[in-house]
């Protein structure tokens, strides 16, 4: 190969590489933020009480604990009006820094629920105890874009 075409081919991959560099640093005027763990319910008819003292006691003594332990950043009860019988009527909000920490954290989350709620076994009997008072509708995981100013 002549001198000429080496420095062509040098040439060529220099401009590449600049373009890909330009390319890299195209500002968005967004970037992702926490991960929300999302919960629909639908509380049975006559059982907002019995459910929502479920959720001040047990799920907020949990929820508190893992913040504290860092485990978490917040949560949230939404409460909304179902449309029919079969819909939704109270959302349940967890949020975390983000999907790899709170993957991560599972084995604490777990260990930490030893502590707060109790054994496996007992932690089943609140799952069938809240059954019978409430119906998980659906859930998602639902990941915050945060909208930065234009600069």
């Amino acid at each position: 190969m002549t001198l000429r075409r080496i420095l062509i081919v040098c040439l060529a991959v220099s401009l590449l590489l600049a373009g890909v560099a330009v390319f890299a640093q195209v500002s968005r005027p967004w970037r992702n933020g926490s991960v929300w763990d999302v919960a629909f319910i639908r509380v049975k008819p006559g059982m907002d009480e019995a459910y929502r003292n479920y959720l001040v006691n047990e799920w907020k003594a949990h929820n508190e604990a893992a913040k504290k332990e860092g485990l978490l950043l917040s949560y949230k009860v939404l409460s909304t009006e179902a449309h029919d019988t079969s819909d939704w009527n109270l959302i349940l909000m967890t949020e975390y820094k983000n999907l790899a920490t709170m993957e991560a954290n599972e084995p604490k989350e777990d260990a930490l629920a030893q502590k707060t709620i109790g054994t496996d076994q007992k932690q089943q009997q609140g799952y069938e105890d809240r059954s019978k008072i409430r119906e998980i509708v659906g859930g998602r995981l639902a990941r915050e874009i945060v909208l930065e100013p234009r600069q």
